[in-house]
C-alpha cells in the first residue's frame, strides 16, 4: 500500500509544480485587468465605508453613482456639441 500513496504523492506534486508554471507563465494583463474592475466596484459600492453606518453606505453608493451617472451625460453632451459644429 505504500507504492500506491507514493504514487499519489508524486502525482499531487506535480500537479501543484504544473499549476505554479501555468500561473507564472500565463499572461498578467488579465489579472490587472481583474483588479480594476474589482477596484472599481468596491469603490461604487463604499467598500471603503463603515459598514457598521448604513446610511454613511449608502450615502456613499447614491453619491458616487450620481457623479458616475452626471459624468457620463456630461460627456455625451459634449460629444454632441463637438459633432453639431
Amino acid at each position: 500500500m505504500t507504492g500506491r500513496s507514493d504514487d499519489e504523492q508524486r502525482r499531487e506534486e506535480a500537479e501543484a509544480i504544473l499549476r505554479r508554471v501555468r500561473q507564472e507563465t500565463e499572461p498578467q494583463t488579465g489579472a490587472g485587468v481583474e483588479r480594476m474592475v474589482l477596484g472599481a466596484r468596491r469603490h461604487f459600492w463604499a467598500g471603503d465605508a463603515d459598514p457598521a453606518d448604513r446610511i454613511e453606505v449608502w450615502g456613499t453608493r447614491i453619491g458616487r453613482l450620481a457623479g458616475l451617472a452626471a459624468f457620463i451625460v456630461l460627456a455625451f453632451v459634449l460629444v454632441g456639441q463637438l459633432m453639431a459644429e
